[in-house]
């Protein structure tokens, strides 16, 4: 692990909300966030609060050194697919143990509200 990075997780213990294009996506109250040195925080949430029928598994898969490796989800909005848009780390490090199975969007992508 490079030295002065970290990663700390923590109920969010706020209302997070997912949209594209005007579609919802996901609503939660029990998202994880996850703060990590060098990037903006990341809002991790359960799985039951996501509407997966929009969501498509990719082959794409990612290796952090400081989360484990990811795999993704396109969105597909009546034809419209959006690539590789959502992750999730199924067996995290034991450090990012808190977001095994939860699942992130790019909130540079999607219109993400944190209340």
């Amino acid at each position: 692990m490079a030295t002065g990075h970290t990663i700390t997780t923590s109920p969010a213990g706020r209302h997070i909300e997912i949209s594209l294009n005007g579609v919802k996506l996901a609503e939660s109250d029990q998202a994880v966030r996850l703060q990590e040195t060098g990037i903006q925080d990341r809002y991790y949430l359960p799985l039951q609060d996501v509407r997966t029928e929009y969501l498509r598994p990719t082959g794409t898969r990612t290796t952090c050194p400081f989360k484990g490796e990811a795999s993704y989800w396109s969105v597909d909005l009546d034809g419209e697919v959006y690539p590789d848009l959502v992750w999730s780390y199924a067996d995290p490090i034991p450090a990012a143990a808190d977001i095994a199975g939860l699942v992130c969007f790019y909130a540079e992508h999607v219109d993400q509200k944190v209340s």
